[in-house]
């Protein structure tokens, strides 16, 4: 039997961040992942979808610019862009791999799962942990209707060497959005199918409609409150059979990409076999990310599942665990102020509340909002799309949401991040002196 001080199950960010201070502690530790090491954000997230993301933004500037002093015709070649992509991917594993050799991390490749209360199976062997952190990160979610194996992942799109002619997103959020973006602008006839009413329901309502108005322009079909029912091979192709309450849908497609949503990771692990509690597919944690049923046990990151599914919470999870424990149950994690963008073009972002929840909240809301195409920052870039609103306390000036969306919103949203962590007032940021002109010296006219 190996055993270890702590056991880490997964290498992406989460992980990384245990693992390396745990060590640098002095504590032995071991990390087990059966997929390339080096997690979802670096291999399979955000990190290659915006290398993909790169060609679309320079194939949209030169469209936006058309007549505006830039002249001639710009194209994605796909296969070029998947390369460009695999240069930052490819090396990844290994380099991980190496890190962790460096610092006296044992690395086993292998599917973990549990066979006691401590203790783990992998590459046939049994591994003991005093504790052992669950940061295996998420998995998309069984679509249950006929066919849905006809559907690829997300991150099997971002391998896909030759782009299909039509593409279809089950689904409407973040992956949604932001892979019809970068399909549309490389040439493919994009059709979305959304359950809900709308799409990208983690933001502002408002200000995803002036974003829908460049699905359209784009020439991406959004078909909202249509739930899909099946997929079918016909011909070469494939057929989507969805309902939109009483109509019946039919979308022909040459590739289907399962955009619906992602889970916890968890099927694999045997949970059962340590004794910790799961409820609805999430582990049952306490408030120091520590299982409720087996003090052994953490968790942190997208497997946690306590904060929103992004890269800076997977992240702070890792510290949140890792000094939890090296010091004992001290530190619980604090997710104020934790920015979120879809990275379309232009991308979309929040942070804070949203204006349904302040209203509920605070007696005294003032609402700053406005779809500002004619300001300077959109005009510059021939980007007809740009807005915002912004929720501020009415007696005390705190800033406790802000929604924009347009050029530069994915950068601006971590200044009104920085301020609600902070509990910065309006006074606070309209006294600041930003670089101008910039994105950021509009903060004062939302405001």
């Amino acid at each position: 039997m190996d055993a270890y001080d702590v056991v880490v199950i997964g290498t992406g960010t989460a992980a990384q961040v245990v693992s390396s201070r745990v060590r640098r502690a002095g504590r032995s530790v071991a990390i087990i992942d059966h997929r390339p090491f080096g997690g979802t954000c670096a291999l399979r997230g955000c990190d290659p979808k915006k290398m993909l993301a790169s060609g679309a933004e320079a194939a949209d500037w030169a469209r936006r610019m058309h007549r505006r002093g830039v002249a001639g015709d710009l194209c994605i070649d796909w296969k070029e862009l998947i390369a460009f992509k695999r240069t930052f991917t490819d090396p990844i594993p290994k380099k991980r791999e190496e890190g962790f050799a460096r610092q006296g991390i044992d690395a086993f490749h292998g599917l973990a799962s549990f066979s006691g209360p401590d203790t783990l199976l992998a590459e046939g062997r049994t591994i003991k942990g005093r504790n052992i952190v669950i940061a295996a990160g998420a998995r998309p979610v069984p679509l249950g209707f006929p066919g849905a194996e006809h559907a690829i992942a997300s991150d099997a799109f971002m391998e896909v060497e030759d782009l299909p002619k039509r593409i279809v997103m089950v689904g409407g959020g973040y992956i949604a959005a932001e892979f019809s973006h970068i399909a549309a602008r490389a040439g493919a006839t994009v059709t979305v199918l959304q359950r809900a009413e709308r799409m990208l329901t983690r933001f502002d309502p408002d200000l995803v409609d002036w974003l829908m108005e460049k699905f359209s322009d784009i020439g991406i079909e959004v078909q909202t409150g249509t739930a899909v029912e099946a997929i079918e091979r016909v011909g070469g192709g494939l057929r989507v059979r969805a309902r939109a309450k009483s109509r019946e849908v039919a979308v022909d497609a040459d590739l289907v990409v399962h955009a619906a949503g992602r889970a916890p990771d968890l099927d694999a692990l045997n949970l059962a076999a340590a004794g910790v509690a799961v409820d609805h597919g999430r582990i049952v944690l306490n408030e120091f990310l520590q299982s409720v049923s087996n003090p052994a046990v953490y968790a942190a990151g997208d497997a946690a599942a306590k904060g929103p599914p992004l890269t800076p919470v997977s992240s702070h999870d890792g510290k949140v665990v890792a000094a939890n424990i090296l010091e004992g149950n001290r530190h619980q994690p604090d997710y104020r102020g934790v920015p979120s963008v879809a990275f379309t073009l232009p991308p979309i972002a929040a942070v804070g509340l949203s204006e349904a929840a302040a209203r509920e909240q605070v007696p005294k809301l003032r609402v700053n909002s406005a779809k500002a195409p004619d300001w300077y920052t959109a005009r510059r870039v021939g980007e007809p799309v740009y807005g915002y609103k912004t929720l501020v306390e009415g007696d005390s000036g705190r800033i406790l949401g802000a929604h924009l969306v347009g050029p530069h919103a994915d950068e601006i949203i971590n200044l009104f991040g920085l301020a609600i962590r902070h509990n910065l007032t309006v006074d606070d940021l309209k006294t600041s002196m930003f670089a101008y002109p910039t994105g950021a010296s509009d903060i004062g006219y939302m405001l």
